[in-house]
């Protein structure tokens, strides 16, 4: 396997610890106007970790950075990524890392708003088996994190142990009915996945009480 995402680890990563390129932010700063020139930087509490160099060409965007693997020396890298641009519904542009991995031979090109330096290049979480953290948490807590953030969305506080907060000013009471019913599904399906794991552990009676069998 050759080119871009030569290497490709056979195991999960996790996005949230490898380095990554967002084109919306990048967008957003101006990064992508042809002649652009300067350093991108990655930082953690506020002191810096990472930087490197990079440009704006048209219709690309440039990478100049080092690298050094496995403890030898330092190599110097320049990658090129294609950016491509899709019209948006009320005008404008919105622009696409076009991925330049290859793997197994075959070249990606997939159109993502994300590159990852899973290895030695920046490429796409499908070219490094990139995934989030919350691919793999079990099915309780994914759905306690998506109440706990509709919560926190209507102003209230995270957590079964509170209410709900009461409608905020200027919702419409329909989305906010909806919100209530999604929390509380959420919640529910939360404690169903928790008891089914550990039903193991619940009396005959139990059992029939929480799943009626």
């Amino acid at each position: 396997m050759g080119g871009y995402g030569s290497g490709r680890t056979g195991y999960k990563q996790k996005a949230e610890n490898c380095r990554s390129l967002d084109v919306n932010r990048l967008h957003r700063q101006g990064c992508l106007c042809p002649g652009w020139r300067g350093n991108w930087i990655w930082s953690c509490d506020g002191e810096e970790v990472s930087r490197i160099g990079c440009r704006a060409e048209q219709g690309h965007f440039v990478l100049d950075y080092k690298l050094r693997q496995y403890g030898g020396e330092w190599e110097p890298i320049s990658q090129t990524i294609r950016i491509t641009r899709t019209d948006c519904h009320y005008g404008n542009q919105r622009p696409y890392f076009i991925c330049p991995g290859v793997v197994s031979g075959r070249h990606c090109g997939r159109r993502v708003g994300k590159l990852f330096m899973g290895g030695r290049y920046f490429l796409c979480r499908h070219c490094y088996n990139i995934g989030y953290a919350s691919q793999s948490e079990a099915r309780y807590d994914r759905m306690l994190r998506r109440a706990n953030k509709l919560r926190t969305a209507l102003g209230g506080e995270p957590g079964t142990g509170y209410c709900i907060a009461p409608r905020p000013k200027g919702m419409w009471q329909r989305t906010y009915q909806r919100k209530r019913f999604e929390i509380e599904w959420c919640e529910s399906q939360a404690n169903q996945a928790f008891l089914s794991k550990y039903s193991y552990l619940l009396s005959e009676d139990e059992v029939e009480m929480y799943f009626g069998r």
